[in-house]
């Protein structure tokens, strides 16, 4: 294991930050002002002016989207799982190719599938985390289909469905958020396949991008109250 010690913090450092950053996203004041989080707004807004509309067909186009975009992802977390099979699989010929290389970044066999093992439990998540999303987003269409006429709409009949498809609506939206997460720190763990320093770097790559998005971005700005 002492041989290692360098793979071993590099990826402690990997599932730490991955950790830390959705924690602080999700669970903490700081992450309610990120731009996942004013766009949750949006979601009860939308909800609340349907209520006011006799027509609706628009509404559900917009669901038909975006459960589209979901199962899309879904369908290429899979492809990615085979891929990253066939990489373990293809252990002795990537081998090869690493050893051909002017420098030498070759590990061990042992090693290398536990690179790929990593990479599959990663997009094995996501597709949970996009399946479980599409699935939710077809509830919502059917709660939104069940949503009360024009005439109901200041009861509290209604309102407890406003608060109740609204809430469903953001556990869609966060579950496709972390497998969207799950993807971009995909890419920065392909760095371990080429050294565990650029793990490093990789990781916190991945951390400044996505927390730029989310904080200091363009849409960020415009999302603002």
């Amino acid at each position: 294991m002492a041989a290692y010690w360098v793979d071993i913090l590099a990826v402690g450092f990997f599932v730490l930050e991955w950790t830390v950053y959705a924690l602080t996203l999700e669970h903490t004041a700081y992450g309610r002002d990120s731009l996942s989080a004013r766009m949750n707004v949006y979601r009860e807004v939308w909800v609340r002016r349907m209520l006011d509309r006799e027509a609706r067909m628009v509404d559900m186009q917009i669901m038909g989207a975006l459960q589209n975009g979901t199962a899309f992802f879904a369908s290429t977390s899979l492809i990615a799982v085979g891929g990253a099979l066939a990489l373990l699989r293809a252990t002795n010929e990537a081998l090869a190719v690493l050893r051909a290389l002017p420098i030498d970044l070759t590990p061990s066999p042992a090693l290398w599938e536990i690179k790929c093992v990593g990479l599959i439990l990663i997009f094995v998540y996501a597709f949970f985390k996009f399946a479980w999303s599409y699935r939710l987003f077809n509830y919502v269409s059917i709660l939104l289909g069940a949503m009360p006429p024009v005439e109901q709409r200041d009861t509290a009949e209604a309102e407890a469905h406003v608060i109740r498809t609204t809430r469903l609506f953001e556990a869609a939206g966060r579950h496709f958020n972390r497998g969207q997460r799950a993807f971009f720190f995909a890419l920065g763990y392909l760095g371990w396949f080429v050294s565990p320093w650029v793990l490093f770097i990789t990781t916190a790559a991945v951390v400044i991008v996505t927390w730029r998005r989310q904080f200091a971005s363009n849409a960020w700005r415009a999302m603002g109250s």
